[in-house]
């Protein structure tokens, strides 16, 4: 039998999501988008847990995307402001687990210190000044790679400010998820927290959209504000069609799975539990996880009745 062919115009950027992992190599720095436990692109980061790749970096307003990438094995250095899960035990374990061992490099910081790293990236500049910083350890948990410098304009008294080099946190690959967008890579969010998405894609070199639902151009500019268009197709790179991507993590129309997060971090309490979680939940493609969250929901509810 011959396999039916998939037409595409120059402007479809449609991928697989296999499609989109094979273009990350180990030793590359990577950029997540969302925020917490919150518009995370869990697809992408369940398929590349299930990749080869190892030895990242990683920079996030962290969640459960670290943490899943530190369970298995995959990350070298995080740059994150913070790591939560925003509900309990907020703490995300796997994260914690690799913070607290040294098995990860980390630069911990201000959480506006990374909007101004991506800023820089974004604007191909070396580095942006900032406050943020000042006056803390931060600078302790750098080593020597974070730096000072003197503003080049003395203030109205002649003192001269001395302010925080944040430099440019360059990505190799943008991994995002929005709710809705279409082929050509221009996408929406319809939710809360609608921040930092365009930047992690103005400061990759690759960017992949992962997407709840892919309309045509015209149902998109007439379902959705023009204020809630995050991203444009001069972004993206790929579009990855992935129905309940985001979960366990909340995104345009769904919430967070407030039980499976918690199923999830307790797991991580005891080597057997999550043996069982990896094999049940993480070694299967995206279609079978979906399957098999929504059979793990039911046994809860049967339980219950």
């Amino acid at each position: 039998m011959t396999a039916p062919t998939t037409t595409r115009t120059q402007t479809d950027k449609s991928s697989t999501l296999d499609e989109a992992i094979a273009e990350i190599s180990s030793g590359m720095t990577i950029g997540i988008g969302g925020w917490g436990s919150r518009r995370k692109p869990m697809a992408l980061v369940r398929a590349l847990a299930r990749s080869e790749v190892t030895d990242l970096t990683v920079v996030t307003y962290g969640g459960p995307d670290l943490g899943l990438l530190c369970a298995a094995g995959k990350v070298a250095k995080a740059y994150y402001g913070f790591v939560s899960l925003d509900s309990p035990p907020f703490y995300d374990p796997w994260f914690a687990h690799a913070r607290t061992t040294g098995a990860i490099e980390v630069r911990e910081m201000d959480e506006g210190m990374v909007k101004c790293g991506l800023e820089a990236a974004a604007s191909r500049l070396p580095f942006l000044p900032i406050r943020a910083g000042l006056g803390s350890a931060v600078q302790d948990f750098w080593g020597s790679e974070l730096k000072t410098v003197d503003s080049p304009y003395p203030d109205a008294d002649g003192r001269t400010q001395t302010l925080i080099a944040m430099p440019a946190l360059e990505l190799d690959v943008a991994l995002v998820h929005l709710d809705i967008a279409d082929v050509h890579g221009n996408a929406a969010y319809t939710g809360v927290d609608p921040y930092f998405d365009d930047l992690y894609c103005g400061a990759a070199r690759r960017r992949f959209l992962e997407v709840d639902s892919v309309v045509s151009t015209a149902e998109l500019v007439e379902t959705v504000p023009l204020q809630r268009m995050l991203l444009n197709r001069m972004n993206v790179d790929r579009v990855i069609h992935a129905p309940n991507g985001a979960h366990f993590t909340f995104a345009g129309d769904y919430g967070r799975d407030e039980a499976f997060q918690r199923f999830y971090a307790t797991s991580a309490a005891d080597p057997d539990t999550w043996r069982a979680f990896s094999e049940r939940f993480l070694a299967v493609d995206e279609e079978t996880y979906q399957v098999r969250v929504r059979e793990w929901a039911s046994e809860q509810e049967a339980q219950k009745a």
